[in-house]
């Protein structure tokens, strides 16, 4: 039985993913210091996986003493990574706070990995590493460009690290730069619910539909695409979590081809800001309050992946549709509101 470390766990996709390792057989410790998301999320995974409950663990990853401390006390076959601040809007008006943060918690994850001989670290990355793309669909051989946001230039550092480190051959690592997760849990137990006002679309989208929000504003409808709203490559959360079990799988059973490796993990296809108000309205029959507004800075045009290298490589490929991502979102809202 081999135990994984997820930071960030309580989080929105590392709930998630947690619940996915556990349903395969792995141990999961899951380490957090609870910003943006609450420890009710444990007992949730617990009612997800039939009993089984993950051991969490309340901890500043970017305090040195803390990490090492759930290093020292327990014993860790791998690990991955979602603890860091998140939000492309906010990491523009607080870039050193989102420096400081996401790159040491990387840095205390390599330190520790050294100390107690860890071999296998997976990295939520992102498709903002690839910075404004000249041409979609973006593949990993696609050369990245400098990022629009400092939360977008913290992924690039920390695979920068990676592809570094990874070169002794103590640590093997897979950063999976996925692209825009939405949607919840088929059990309505799990989703994705940041505190304050939502910086990503579907939450706001959910919370407007359920009257906690007046309006729905869309930043943006003059960027060149056909209705003018952004468009991003949406994947359902638990296809995501799905990717990561997957890249750990890979590890082993000794599958990985180099000592770093990374991969998108999308569906392949670009949908608008619109046309995720449009599914959601058709699966929910709820007619959204919404407005434009200003550009947001740090948003990136248009950016869908090419998903070929993951399912030749990882024979992993995305399966739900954007429908069951919008519908989902709002049945999770829905229990949120029964509670």
């Amino acid at each position: 039985m081999k135990t994984i470390l997820v930071t960030g766990g309580t989080g929105y996709i590392g709930s998630h993913t947690a619940v996915e390792l556990q349903a395969v057989g792995y141990d999961v410790i899951i380490a957090d210091n609870l910003v943006n998301s609450t420890a009710s999320v444990i007992d949730r995974i617990e009612r997800i996986s039939n009993g089984k409950r993950p051991l969490f663990i309340k901890a500043d990853l970017s305090n040195e003493t803390e990490a090492a401390a759930i290093f020292d006390n327990n014993k860790i076959d791998g690990i991955i990574n979602f603890a860091a601040f998140k939000a492309v809007g906010e990491s523009c008006e607080k870039p050193i706070e989102y420096y400081r943060n996401n790159l040491q918690i990387a840095i205390n994850m390599f330190v520790n990995m050294k100390k107690h001989g860890i071999k296998y670290f997976v990295q939520s990355s992102s498709c903002t590493v690839y910075g404004e793309p000249d041409s979609n669909p973006i593949s990993e051989n696609t050369p990245p460009k400098f990022a629009v946001s400092p939360y977008g230039n913290t992924k690039q550092m920390v695979e920068d690290m990676l592809q570094f480190i990874t070169q002794t051959g103590e640590i093997k690592a897979i950063a999976l730069r996925y692209f825009n997760p939405v949607g919840a849990h088929p059990t309505a137990l799990i989703g994705e619910l940041p505190n304050g006002i939502p910086n990503n679309l579907m939450p706001y989208i959910t919370q407007t539909a359920a009257g906690i929000r007046k309006q729905l504003t869309i930043f943006g409808n003059n960027y060149p695409t056909p209705d003018g709203t952004c468009i991003r490559d949406y994947i359902h959360v638990v296809d995501l979590a799905k990717a990561h079990v997957v890249a750990m799988d890979r590890f082993f059973e000794h599958k990985n081809k180099a000592n770093f490796e990374a991969f998108n993990i999308g569906t392949g296809n670009g949908f608008s800001v619109l046309d995720i108000i449009k599914s959601f309205e058709k699966t929910t029959g709820i007619k959204l309050n919404y407005c434009f507004g200003e550009r947001r800075a740090g948003d990136v045009v248009r950016i869908w992946a090419d998903t070929t290298f993951a399912e030749k490589e990882l024979g992993w490929k995305a399966e739900l549709s954007i429908d069951e991502m919008t519908l989902s979102a709002w049945h999770w809202q829905q229990q949120l509101a029964q509670e």
